[in-house]
């Protein structure tokens, strides 16, 4: 079958950013509750990128404020694994923020492993590259304090809702990335909520126990790299034996851990992983992981991912 024109029609451009830079195809890559995401290219580079659409409409002064200076400070970001921020706008006509990001050539990390199997060395050097993106999160990135100031200090940037949905890779390099940083905290969709704030919505699979009583650090997205490390082993969502979110809760802050880990027979995969969920004040950092034996007993000590 001749797919010529499927894939013809899937590149007919619909739009264009304000400068004619950035051109969105019809090919829609994905939609959530605030964000659509659409195939586009960048004329400059004649690279392929992703054109990503999130609605404001219900967003008004400060809050407003608040998501677009979260949008700008996100495109300040520069790690080699982390999406790539390139460029935003704000369409006021249609109430939406638009921002261009990288483009990952083999979608998510969770669709990834879904469609083939993974062994030990692959994971744990996924491990590495998404622990190195957290320590630059967590301890690396500097802000003017006061704005105008010359004073830089370094604050953690906190993702609060990582998940293999939203980790993204590229399957020829095998590269992930960290992608949705701070928007899934930014909006949900009947209220805004910044990065700092406490209004937010979720995936509760993956939140911390402190996440819960808002009263938390970076550490909380330690807790949900461990998830992830459990969903990619076990091949099963953290608590799927849950049938809603309040069962959920009441296991997480009990301290009880999924199904999933207790079936786990990978002694030290097992281990690194209750590292990751242990109480915040027991919990290593994403420094402190990248330290573990687990992860630097590779072939070769000289990687750098």
């Amino acid at each position: 079958m001749d797919d010529s024109g499927k894939d013809s029609s899937e590149k007919i451009v619909v739009e264009t950013d304000p400068d004619g830079r950035y051109q969105r195809y019809t090919k829609q890559l994905g939609q959530g509750a605030y964000k659509t995401v659409y195939k586009a290219f960048d004329s400059d580079t004649g690279l392929e990128v992703a054109w990503n659409q999130v609605q404001i409409g219900k967003l008004e002064g400060e809050a407003k404020k608040q998501f677009i200076d979260e949008v700008t400070m996100l495109s300040r970001l520069n790690h080699k694994h982390i999406i790539q921020f390139h460029d935003s706008w704000e369409d006021h006509e249609k109430h939406q923020v638009i921002f261009i990001t990288e483009l990952m050539t083999s979608g998510t990390l969770k669709s990834f492993v879904k469609a083939r199997k993974v062994n030990l060395r692959m994971v744990r050097k996924w491990s590495k590259q998404i622990l190195s993106a957290l320590k630059y999160l967590h301890e690396e990135v500097k802000f003017e304090d006061p704005p105008g100031s010359g004073n830089w200090v370094v604050r953690p940037i906190i993702h609060r809702d990582l998940k293999c949905d939203n980790i993204f890779i590229n399957g020829n390099l095998g590269e992930v990335k960290i992608g949705d940083l701070g928007l899934s905290t930014m909006m949900s969709q009947t209220h805004a909520a910044t990065v700092t704030g406490k209004s937010f919505h979720r995936t509760p699979e993956f939140m911390a126990p402190e996440l819960y009583e808002e009263q938390y650090n970076e550490k909380v997205d330690i807790y949900a790299f461990g998830m992830c490390i459990l969903e990619i082993f076990s091949d099963e969502y953290p608590y799927s034996e849950c049938t809603n979110p309040a069962q959920i809760f009441k296991k997480v802050s009990q301290g009880i851990p999924p199904r999933a880990l207790l079936k786990m027979e990978n002694v030290a995969v097992k281990h690194f992983i209750e590292l990751c969920l242990a109480k915040e004040e027991d919990r290593p950092t994403a420094s402190q992981l990248l330290e573990h034996d687990f992860l630097r007993d590779l072939e070769d000590p000289h990687q750098d991912d």
